[in-house]
């Protein structure tokens, strides 16, 4: 099945073929720079959605990029002659797939950053691990234990932390709570994407074609909430509008996941994970040198809060049994 995924999987289908050029190209293809790649690209995602957000709907933003990601595995596909014909229940999965994963939450945390800095919204993000446990729990049974219940409590405790001052303060006028708001609405919908695409493996769906579709539908359905609400369809010619645009399409959609499904049938859903903890700190990193983010004792308390739930739910004897 290893094998099998790898062939499948863009990272692999692009890479693949260059490494009769020599070690270095089957060193582009090894599980540390894989790993490597996809933490410091979805890290500096968060920094690229700022040039996003000014002149042009989040919706229509959120549109022009999982439209052109789709676009490149469209192109790939049909150049690769890989099978694009699905039955029906197979395109409704794909749908909610799309709605969910690379629309609903997009569009929540584009708004949310308009109240947050990138920093704050990828820690905040960094919560989808705990929320999928939990949702897991919920939807599918499976047991939460006390090594997880702790882990959540820890990461709770961090989100208060961070955000102390503005809770201490809370009132109806109050944007950075209401960017937080936001972000958390984003971050459940980004769960009920993952919890969509576990359902979609007992179709044996191709991870490609699979994310070619769901981004091809989670642009319509953003194009579609943008109309409904009556926004202007707009576009912003500006150099930094566009190099953003194309870095979060090629990069932030097409190439990240490409990077992060191989290393999740190579390495283990709990060892690729890891991913979801690493990126903030490139965010943080990212957002101090060119976004003037300003820390305080609760920040960063609350930031070590976070990353210890996330590393203690994910722990050693999981990572073991992940091989």
């Amino acid at each position: 099945m290893g094998k099998y995924f790898e062939q499948n999987s863009t990272i692999y289908g692009i890479i693949c073929p260059l490494q009769q050029f020599g070690p270095a190209m089957k060193f582009l293809m090894s599980t540390s720079v894989l790993y490597t790649l996809c933490v410091l690209i979805w890290g500096s995602t968060w920094f690229a959605i700022e040039y996003q957000l000014e002149g042009v709907a989040h919706e229509y933003s959120s549109f022009y990029r999982f439209a052109l990601a789709a676009i490149l595995l469209w192109v790939y596909c049909i150049f690769k002659k890989l099978p694009l014909k699905f039955g029906l229940v197979q395109h409704v999965w794909l749908v909610l797939l799309g709605t969910c994963m690379f629309s609903l939450n997009y569009i929540l945390l584009y708004k949310a950053q308009v109240f947050l800095s990138s920093a704050m919204a990828s820690v905040i993000f960094s919560s989808v691990l705990i929320v999928n446990i939990i949702n897991s729990r919920i939807f599918f049974k499976t047991p939460i234990t006390a090594r997880v219940a702790i882990g959540s409590a820890l990461g709770l405790v961090g989100m208060v932390l961070i955000f102390w001052d503005e809770l201490s303060h809370f009132s109806l006028e109050n944007t950075t709570v209401f960017g937080l708001t936001l972000a958390i609405m984003g971050v459940l919908a980004a769960s009920i994407g993952n919890l969509v695409s576990v359902q979609t493996q007992k179709y044996d769906l191709p991870v490609i074609q699979m994310n070619a579709f769901g981004m091809a539908y989670g642009a319509l359905v953003s194009l579609l909430v943008g109309l409904v609400q009556g926004k202007t369809i707009s576009y912003n010619l500006s150099l930094s509008y566009n190099i953003s645009l194309v870095y979060l399409a090629l990069f932030g959609s097409v190439f990240a996941f490409g990077c992060y499904l191989t290393l999740l049938r190579r390495i283990g859903v709990h060892k690729a994970s890891y991913a979801v903890v690493l990126f903030p700190a490139v965010a943080l990193i990212i957002s101090t040198l060119f976004e003037d983010f300003q820390w305080t004792w609760s920040v960063a308390l609350g930031i070590l809060f976070i990353a210890a739930g996330n590393v203690f739910v994910i722990n050693r004897r999981d990572l073991s049994k992940a091989q």
